[in-house]
């Protein structure tokens, strides 16, 4: 519509229409009202959208804006010797950690973190190889044990980055380092291959696990139940307060059977020798001592042992990752024969009477190879005792032969030669304990008597390790109690005062046909230290103990009919020395296997190991 134009008579100037300009006026705020109550119709329906009908839905994103839930790890379970010596320990330590999602330049940001904080090639690797299996808004570990200094150049410019921080935790520490290695293992940092070895859920904020050994065998009870916490933070993701906390579950603390008294005495006796020592308690299987050597430091692997360490580690001669105690396959040598004998006089092959004249060398009837003796022209008349007690081979030769390798694979099975131990160690070495059925489906060959006869003083198919070996002795000096040898001598759960005592299961139990038989073999070892022609005579103790004994020599190198080792001899083509003993000669309370690696006779370089192991363990047993 347009307005009328009126002018003044007066003045000439336009006059306007005021009735028409009200009911414009009025017209146009009624479309605003109405175009206001709309946009207020629609805000009221957007509101009870939010506030009613999805409520829970949006105050639960609006809580995750403002409270997190982080994980808690647990502390993982301490370990203890049998007398209460702290062998592996949890120590302060801190850790940097980068969220990746709150890092707008991850590269940036590392190479700026670089410039106050050391950052090792090998560290960012890890860091980028853990990165992909993390989620995008998870805390991924940098940089492990960082130094005080590290942790105050980061603190100063903590305020340059956002998504980054310092975290406290609690480091395995292993006091005693090298000497318990192969026993306790290690723990490493979480890798894909362990998470699929574990329930993912509870390890949540867990970065170390168990690698090897007692770690790696009792983790689920090291390890703990993980916890959560429920905390408030600001817009910078800062913590405010904690709102909730599930607290993790503490890891059990493991006590241990072995002593490390008994331990060091054993790793000081073998001094830079390669070998191995392993002690048993006969009476309940318990595991005082194992020893291999040469071995490393476990506590470089804890937070990522470095390239260069890991190197140097192989290329150590000796070969110092090798557990020799658990792992090492060795020919028992002449230690076998008190199991030969026993089962001689068990199976009435032999008697105590029975004498076999030894001039120095054996023939099989037919045969014009001679099998020697280690003594040139040989011990003379000897039975089953003075045997024993100068290591006559011609007397078992001649034995074995008698018993045949079939009746000498049954009977050597009862005491566990060629199966595995059981102990509560992964990776053990089963041994070989031949017969004509195993050679046949190892070689698709028969026997020959010759192997019977060499059986009979441990050389030929023979294997066994140290610790197979110390378990058979154990055996034997119980009076025929075979038990699954254990490190674990007690646990203690979280909360519970009291340890509960572990028990070593007894894997089977040997006929004795006749005490007097067990006797007469445990004479003849005693003869082999205390006697007038024993060849350990030399670690007689002065003290007055009784101890029995027996040594071994297994070759290693193929020798000339009338050839020696002598020092002239290279030292890898010497023969490994074993010997094995146990004390007291009555009421036996320790047993011990020793081998040492090209060490040459067993009497003269592993029976003084053996000894000084005993000695350390009865020592404490008395008080001394």
């Amino acid at each position: 519509m347009k307005l009328r134009e009126l002018t003044s008579p007066v003045t000439g100037q336009p006059i306007k229409d005021q009735v028409l300009e009200g009911r414009q006026f009025s017209d146009r705020a009624t479309v605003a009202f109405l175009v206001i109550l709309v946009i207020t119709f629609i805000l009221g329906l957007r509101y009870i959208y939010l506030q009613v009908i999805n409520y829970e839905e949006f105050s639960t994103r609006s809580a995750s804006n403002r409270v997190q839930i982080v994980p808690v790890a647990p502390n993982r379970g301490l370990i203890y010797d049998r007398r209460g010596r702290p062998v592996a320990e949890n120590n302060p330590a801190y850790r940097l950690e980068i969220v990746p999602e709150k890092v707008d330049d991850l590269q940036g940001v590392i190479g700026s973190l670089g410039q106050i904080i050391e950052l090792p090639e090998d560290t960012l690797e890890k860091f980028e190889r853990n990165r992909k299996r993390y989620r995008v808004f998870d805390s991924v570990p940098l940089k492990f044990n960082l130094k005080e200094e590290e942790v105050a150049r980061f603190s100063v410019d903590r305020h340059r980055y956002n998504g980054v921080e310092v975290v406290p935790y609690l480091a395995r520490y292993y006091p005693y380092g090298e000497l318990l290695t192969h026993v306790l293992g290690y723990v490493g940092r979480l890798d894909v291959d362990d998470l699929n070895r574990v329930d993912p859920g509870n390890y949540r904020g867990t970065t170390h696990i168990g690698k090897s050994g007692v770690e790696r065998y009792y983790e689920d009870e090291l390890h703990g139940a993980s916890g959560v916490e429920k905390i408030e933070t600001n817009a910078q993701g800062r913590t405010l307060k904690v709102l909730e906390r599930e607290a993790p579950v503490h890891g059990d603390d493991l006590i241990l059977s072995l002593d490390v008294q008994v331990q060091q005495a054993a790793w000081d006796a073998l001094g830079d020798r390669p070998g191995a020592v392993v002690a048993i308690d006969p009476n309940d299987g318990s595991v005082l001592a194992m020893v291999s050597k040469p071995a490393f430091d476990s506590n470089l692997f804890v937070h990522g042992i470095s390239g260069k360490d890991y190197q140097d580690i192989l290329d150590a001669p000796g070969r110092p990752l090798f557990n020799r105690a658990l792992l090492g396959g060795y020919e028992p040598g002449s230690t076998i024969k008190p199991f030969i004998g026993l089962a001689g006089l068990e199976l009435e092959v032999i008697s105590v009477e029975d004498q076999v004249f030894s001039s120095g060398r054996y023939y099989l009837p037919g045969q014009s190879r001679p099998y020697r003796d280690w003594k040139r022209g040989g011990h003379g008349w000897v039975n089953i005792s003075s045997a024993l007690e100068q290591s006559a081979n011609t007397f078992f030769y001649q034995l074995a032969l008698d018993l045949g390798i079939d009746r000498i694979h049954d009977f050597l099975d009862q005491f566990g030669f060629g199966t595995r131990t059981g102990i509560d160690l992964l990776g053990e070495n089963a041994g070989i304990l031949p017969s004509r059925s195993w050679k046949r489906g190892q070689f698709g060959q028969p026997w020959y008597p010759g192997e019977t006869v060499i059986a009979g003083i441990g050389q030929g198919f023979n294997v066994v390790t140290p610790l197979q070996l110390a378990n058979a002795l154990a055996t034997f000096a119980n009076g025929g109690t075979r038990y699954m040898p254990r490190l674990l001598y007690a646990s203690k759960h979280a909360g519970n005062e009291q340890a509960v005592k572990a028990q070593a299961p007894v894997v089977q139990q040997v006929p004795v046909i006749d005490d007097a038989n067990w006797a007469i073999i445990r004479e003849g070892m005693r003869l082999v230290v205390h006697g007038e022609k024993g060849t350990a005579r030399a670690i007689k103790p002065e003290s007055g103990r009784e101890m029995a004994g027996k040594s071994g020599t297994a070759q290693v190198a193929e020798q000339a009919e009338d050839e020696d080792m002598d020092e002239s001899t290279a030292s890898h083509l010497r023969h490994h020395a074993l010997f094995i003993a146990y004390a007291p000669f009555r009421q036996p309370s320790i047993v011990v296997a020793t081998v040492v690696e090209h060490g040459g006779g067993g009497s003269r370089e592993a029976a003084p190991v053996t000894r000084a192991v005993i000695d350390a363990w009865l020592d404490q047993e008395s008080g001394q």
